[in-house]
């Protein structure tokens, strides 16, 4: 059957070449649109299975204007254009394209990025249906299994947090029945990890007594349809709703209501602390799983009546399988905010699937763990998994690297060798710094996502290759992209499924987790007893912005620990005040080489401080490398590279 194809394009020659090249390729062509507007018109006559869109159109609305109503009626879009403006770049990415091409194009781009979104747009569909089936049958299972009401709501709460995101879900009869707090509800601590919240519980997070919350109750009468609302909107019926937003700091939430057969209802409500993540596409969702929560309404939480488990815990439901756990990939993921948890939501949702990652973030903020735990959760987690760092390898070496060569295809080329991509062939490849490849190597690289087939340097054959690429860069590729440092077309095939690391200044209540885990490791490490992290370390520590984030906490830890005597508790051994006052910190940081330095300064600042302690001995029981757990012929090779000399850790009251 021939696919549809509605052109959306103001330029009459651009227009007529896609039309020759799609007419020739197969395609039926549904019409030709100059604007958003006529462009509707040809939708209403007749629906296409794709569209090609320019962004700049005629008229007053744009080409992403319309992607928007293509988004709306689930019809694949790619778009076409040379805009590189960042703005324009960062509105049309949130309509989510199935494709982007760079003008001038190539008919073979064309009809390679129009299968690839087809391609796309079916299996999301398809994908997305076996999913909710799946989690129907999950449903089901956990109600009719042996276990405790609360069990159940946690267990269908757990199930259904890749599809429904939430910091905090409750669900509960309504109206109430004495005016009495009665709902089950859990508020999530951690990846995988509960905590159950009761009328006690409540009353004690939101500092009210049980006289407050009556009242509180008795005003709350919420919608009997599904809506959504956020903080600050939400109307004098949503008192208990209020009261919970603010105690718990969320910041939006949706109610979805399941009539019983007793005249009651039971609402199911979810929470979140992002503002604005529920939208009309949760509640469809939630449409269509309703029988089940109908089944779990009727069944389970209107006779929620079962012996009472631990309450004010936080646990995990065990997982009974044979495969790696999500708990078990992410238990050194350390913290629970909610920003981190989102991203390793959304690490575990995609990694069952091919689809290219990318993970943005600033520098130390774990992008590489993450990556690795991707391929821990995927099918190919018995292939291969190769880590690239594009930063560090020379412009002229850079695609030897990435995709081999021949032997003699250049000076130095002594034997045939094989590139990363090769090595990868069946599992993944991890490209860190990925904005930091030449512009040339983008291009090869984009064939490479294209057709899925490398070519050695000097070889005359391609070599297909089964790869699934994971991507990384703590780069602002809209801001590289206009610049013209970085291809948008690459941009957007590699933007599949992106995924945001919070930096540690925007989840600083997780700094005491961190900073307690660095501490015990480090004091197994160096055979010490841990003792605790002084209350003035701890403060400053919450205080300081973390520019280098979870590597400089560390870096920040094992110094602390290397210089405590292990009879008390560790205190900073550096001033982070200074550092973040510093002007030179805060400005002089905007290369890589600028980041090496610092690295560098860091690291040698680190090493002279232990030779200041031992008095410049290295080698023995107490010398320097004793205290940093290396050899002493490592640590005299890294003095030499970092040119540290005897001047620089010299006591001047020794005679050393």
């Amino acid at each position: 059957m021939r696919k549809k194809v509605l052109i959306v394009e103001d330029e009459f020659i651009v227009a007529n070449d896609l039309r020759l090249i799609l007419t020739k390729a197969g395609y039926e062509i549904t019409g030709i649109a100059v604007s958003a507007e006529e462009a509707g018109e040809y939708l209403q006559k007749q629906q296409p299975d794709i569209a090609i869109l320019d962004i700049r159109l005629n008229g007053k609305l744009s080409g992403i204007d319309f992607a928007r109503k293509l988004k709306e009626k689930n019809i694949a879009f790619i778009y076409l254009s040379a805009n590189s403006n960042q703005k324009v770049l960062e509105e049309a990415k949130t309509t989510e394209p199935y494709g982007f091409i760079v003008k001038p194009f190539r008919e073979k781009d064309l009809l390679v990025t129009l299968d690839i979104a087809w391609y796309r747009h079916e299996h999301s569909l398809e994908s997305k249906l076996r999913e909710e089936a799946c989690l129907q049958k999950q449903i089901t299972g956990i109600i009719n299994a042996p276990s405790d009401a609360r069990q159940k709501l946690l267990k269908v709460a757990m199930a259904m947090q890749s599809y429904m995101p939430f910091d905090f879900i409750a669900a509960g009869i309504r109206p109430f029945n004495t005016g009495r707090f009665a709902d089950m509800a859990y508020l999530r601590t951690g990846f995988n990890e509960y905590q159950y919240i009761g009328e006690k519980e409540l009353m004690v997070m939101a500092g009210v007594n049980e006289k407050t919350l009556y009242a509180i109750t008795e005003k709350s009468h919420p919608d009997d349809k599904a809506c959504i609302y956020s903080n600050g909107a939400t109307t004098e019926g949503n008192a208990l709703q209020k009261m919970i937003l603010d105690c718990l700091r969320l910041e939006s939430y949706l109610v979805f209501p399941v009539t019983l057969s007793y005249g009651l209802s039971v609402h199911y409500f979810f929470y979140s602390r992002k503002p604005g993540v529920y939208t009309r596409e949760n509640i469809a969702l939630l449409s269509r799983l309703k029988l089940c929560l109908e089944e779990l309404a009727e069944k389970i939480i209107y006779y929620s009546t079962s012996p009472v488990i631990a309450k004010g815990h936080a646990f995990s439901v065990p997982q009974k399988h044979s495969e790696p756990t999500h708990d078990a990939v992410f238990k050194n993921v350390i913290g629970s905010h909610h920003l981190l948890l989102s991203a390793l939501d959304l690490a575990a949702q995609v990694a069952v699937y091919n689809t290219s990652v990318l993970i943005l973030g600033e520098s130390g903020t774990g992008k590489e763990k993450v990556a690795g735990s991707i391929h821990a959760l995927s099918p190919r987690k018995n292939g291969p998994f190769i880590k690239v760092n594009c930063a560090a390898i020379p412009a002229t070496l850079v695609e030897s690297e990435l995709f081999g060569h021949e032997k003699g295809a250049f000076t130095g080329a002594v034997e045939k060798r094989k590139g990363k991509f090769e090595q990868a062939d069946g599992g993944t490849i991890f490209l860190d710094e990925i904005g930091e490849l030449p512009l040339a190597t983008q291009v090869k690289l984009l064939r490479v996502l294209q057709e899925r087939e490398i070519e050695h340097i000097g070889g005359s054959s391609p070599i297909k290759i089964d790869v699934r690429i994971v991507a990384a860069t703590n780069r602002n590729l809209e801001k590289e992209i206009a610049q013209g440092s970085f291809r948008l077309d690459l941009y957007y095939r590699l933007n599949v499924f992106p995924i945001t690391l919070p930096p540690l200044r925007d989840r600083k209540t997780d700094i005491e987790a961190l900073a307690l885990f660095f501490a015990n490791r480090f004091c197994q490490a160096f055979n010490k007893p841990f003792t605790g992290i002084a209350a003035s370390m701890m403060e400053e520590m919450q205080a300081y912005d973390w520019p280098g984030n979870i590597r400089e906490l560390e870096n920040v830890l094992e110094q602390s620990v290397v210089l405590n005597d292990g009879r008390s508790k560790l205190i900073l051994r550096r001033n982070l005040t200074a550092a973040l006052t510093d002007p030179a910190v805060k400005t002089g940081i905007e290369t890589l080489q600028d980041i090496k330095h610092v690295q560098r300064q860091t690291e040698k600042d680190y090493i002279t401080s232990i030779l200041k302690k031992t008095n410049g001995r290295i080698r023995g029981a107490n010398g320097a490398a004793a205290l940093l757990n290396v050899k002493p012929t490592t640590l005299e090779s890294k003095m030499a590279k970092l040119n540290i000399s005897r001047q620089d850790f010299r006591n001047p009251r020794s005679n050393l």
